[in-house]
């Protein structure tokens, strides 16, 4: 039975989103409160409940998804992406593009959440594109695959931050070993599997594609962007100081030493939070001050940039509100149970319990969210890297991008595909992607 309410809950969302066209927060909100009243919640546990969601799951991230939001506006307005992206372009040389592009999205997307990097990146590639003669899903491939290993994969993206703030999963540990994953997922799903697409789908590498839709984009003339070393420090800047900080927690657990002042401060900065505020800070300098940019129009940047997440800050929330009905109302207890003594990996159950969903819902990060509550009992009961179930929940929520996926439509209009065309390049590369990833996770598992 508690099977069958998740699944009739999940059944409801998608019509509600799909059908009723309604706002995904409010449908989440709704589902929530049924699923509640079906599980038997007491009616005064109903609201606490679902408030004790958002807020468990907001007060993780909210953090350092908002300071993250504002210091890739920073990088990007101020020309930083742009840079880095057409620097490394220009001395990978032509017979080597992919490889530029796939280096230039890949820390492009470390810094920005998806939507962004892709807005960012498309009218850069479809000027090279044209400059070469050649069709912009060719680079389009790379660019996605890059964009999308970043967003499923690595802090301080959404969807990695909050399953990692759910589990307990060390924030810095996530990273290090979502950045090994990622190389040969990126390579993969980006470059190989773009020899096979153009057998699979000729057609669509002869689309020259429309980004009219992006409206007029903000040029940006080289000698008046920052350099090319200060734009990818700030860029990689909290990654930087987050790895620091776990890879000098790893030596420390391994040699024995006992902790003091010195490892209590490294740690602190390593701190996603702590990271975030001070990448931030040293964005403004480098990216405004030190450019004699006004401080005034510095912060309008960071306000915009948190103008634009609120919705999707909302959702996680609501998200986080579906999660909680499911745990207090059992439903992850009673898959525990199923599944306990059975010699399935938590990893692998977590991979496709967020496929399932993600398939269903179209949210990413919504599935992600919902596998959690699923997968939180059984993890009591297992001594699974709670890294490496993140990074597998990560993983799942990537695949089959189809046409209840924003991201699906705004791959399709760029490029200018027809649905056959959308479904074997982009959808088949985020399956082959979260396949891949699955795979390497395991591996990773045997020597961790």
């Amino acid at each position: 039975m508690p099977l069958l309410i998740v699944a009739l809950g999940v059944v409801l969302l998608i019509v509600l989103i799909s059908v009723f066209k309604l706002n995904t927060f409010v449908s989440l909100l709704m589902v929530s409160f049924v699923e509640a009243l079906i599980l038997g919640i007491p009616l005064d546990k109903i609201v606490s409940t679902i408030e004790s969601g958002i807020g468990g799951t907001l007060g993780h991230i909210a953090l350092i998804f908002g300071l993250g939001a504002m210091l890739g506006k920073l990088v990007a307005d101020a020309g930083g992406a742009h840079r880095i992206a057409m620097t490394l372009i220009s001395k990978f040389g032509e017979k080597r593009i992919q490889w530029a592009v796939v280096i230039a999205s890949f820390v492009v997307g470390i810094a920005m959440f998806f939507e962004v990097g892709l807005v960012l990146l498309i009218p850069i590639i479809f000027s090279i594109a044209r400059e070469l003669k050649i069709s912009p899903i060719y680079l389009g491939i790379p660019m996605l695959a890059s964009l999308l290993v970043t967003h499923s994969f690595l802090p301080p993206h959404p969807g990695p931050t909050v399953i990692a703030g759910e589990y307990g999963a060390d924030i810095g540990t996530v990273l290090l070993y979502g950045i090994i994953v990622a190389i040969p997922c990126v390579i993969i799903a980006g470059p190989l599997f773009n020899k096979v697409a153009q057998k699979i789908i000729p057609s669509a590498f002869e689309k020259r594609g429309n980004i009219k839709s992006l409206g007029e984009q903000k040029t940006f003339k080289m000698e008046e962007t920052p350099g090319f070393g200060i734009s990818l420090l700030t860029a990689m800047f909290p990654v930087i100081l987050m790895m620091i900080s776990t890879i000098i927690s790893m030596i420390k657990d391994t040699v024995g030493f006992e902790d003091g002042l010195l490892f209590n401060v490294i740690n602190f900065i390593g701190n996603p939070s702590t990271a975030m505020l001070i990448s931030l800070i040293v964005a403004i300098y480098t990216m405004g001050l030190r450019r004699k940019i006004p401080i005034k129009q510095i912060m309008s940047s960071c306000s915009s940039a948190i103008a634009a997440i609120g919705m999707m800050l909302l959702i996680i929330g609501g998200g986080g509100a579906f999660k909680q009905v499911l745990i207090t109302g059992g439903v992850g207890d009673y898959i525990a149970v199923l599944f306990k003594g059975s010699s399935i990996s938590p990893l692998l159950l977590a991979w496709m319990v967020a496929a399932i969903l993600r398939v269903s819902l179209g949210s990413a990060t919504v599935a992600a969210l919902s596998t959690s509550g699923l997968v939180i009992p059984m993890l009591a009961n297992s001594n699974a890297n709670l890294a490496l179930v993140t990074l597998a929940t990560g993983c799942g929520s990537a695949i089959a991008s189809h046409v209840n996926d924003a991201g699906f439509w705004m791959v399709k209009e760029y490029f200018g595909l027809s649905l056959k065309e959308t479904f074997s390049t982009w959808t088949l590369l985020s399956t082959i992607l979260s396949v891949t990833g699955i795979i390497i996770i395991l591996l990773l598992d045997l020597f961790i």
